[in-house]
């Protein structure tokens, strides 16, 4: 297109389609590049569209924001949110600032919440899932496919339990619909400010299960650990390689003073680490 054509906007729906139709994964937005989605983990630029410039980049992001998360992004410069193709998908959404222009990555959730076993993941990961209580940690880097998996463990927890299952995410993903148990479900900037300040009060919402999206403070991961200790099953994540470097992470997090009874709390509560990374397809 003509360098004149920089200024078009757009629709984000339009690009999302793109993404399923092609069968992506996700849908890159920056300025002084054409959209840009990443299938099969190669990022591929769809050159039938304009250059976005900065301003046609911030009127087709703001074009799919309600008023407060405009306020938000604006007040913290970057923003986590969902957002839907009635019927078709979800999308994990991050918007962020960059050299004074906005960005956007565009992550695709399927409606489909995929079982264990359609996942390929061994049965142990299966079994993690049906111990009554204790502490499960699901790591990788970004991008690997925790959330999936997770998804599949809680799941399989909805069909087989009747339990009270509490999510704490940001932004929530996978929708889970009451089966044998009922699925309250948080999003950190819409149902509560914090993993943090949401469990402070998840114990006294009679939780059986506890989700914890992403332990990113030494209040949300001591929190949890102690959520495990009381009896209930908590399922969390962090950006770990492997399990050793995970309790690791996990334990230097705390004080010093703190560590030993951290290493005494794991050795009662932590029923599993899985650690995972996607490989490219052969084809």
């Amino acid at each position: 297109m003509a360098p004149d054509d920089e200024d078009i906007q757009v629709p984000v729906p339009e690009l999302l389609e793109i993404v399923l139709d092609r069968g992506a994964s996700d849908l890159h937005l920056t300025a002084g590049a054409p959209p840009t989605i990443r299938l099969h983990g190669d990022l591929i630029r769809l050159v039938d569209y304009p250059i976005l410039s900065p301003r046609a980049l911030q009127g087709m992001i703001y074009a799919i924001l309600p008023q407060k998360m405009r306020e938000r992004l604006e007040g913290e410069l970057e923003l986590d949110m969902s957002y839907a193709l009635p019927g078709k998908a979800r999308f994990r959404v991050n918007v962020y600032f960059q050299r004074d222009s906005l960005g956007a990555a565009f992550r695709l959730i399927p409606y489909e919440i995929k079982s264990v076993e359609s996942l390929g993941l061994p049965s142990v990961v299966s079994d993690l899932a049906r111990y009554p209580r204790g502490f499960v940690v699901v790591t990788g880097p970004t991008g690997s496919g925790k959330s999936t998996s997770l998804a599949g463990m809680v799941d399989i927890v909805n069909r087989e339990r009747s339990a009270h299952i509490m999510t704490v995410e940001d932004p929530i993903e996978f929708l889970h619909k009451h089966q044998q148990c009922i699925v309250n479900q948080r999003e950190v900037g819409a149902d509560t400010h914090s993993f943090a300040q949401a469990l402070k009060h998840v114990l006294r919402q009679d939780p059986d299960v506890i989700l914890v999206g992403e332990m990113r403070d030494l209040e949300t991961i001591s929190t949890a650990i102690t959520a495990a200790e009381t009896g209930h099953l908590v399922f969390a994540t962090l950006h770990t390689q492997d399990a050793p470097q995970t309790i690791d992470r996990i334990i230097d997090v705390f004080p010093p003073h703190q560590q030993q009874q951290v290493r005494v709390q794991l050795a009662t509560t932590l029923q599993g680490v899985v650690t995972q990374q996607l490989l490219q397809t052969a084809d």
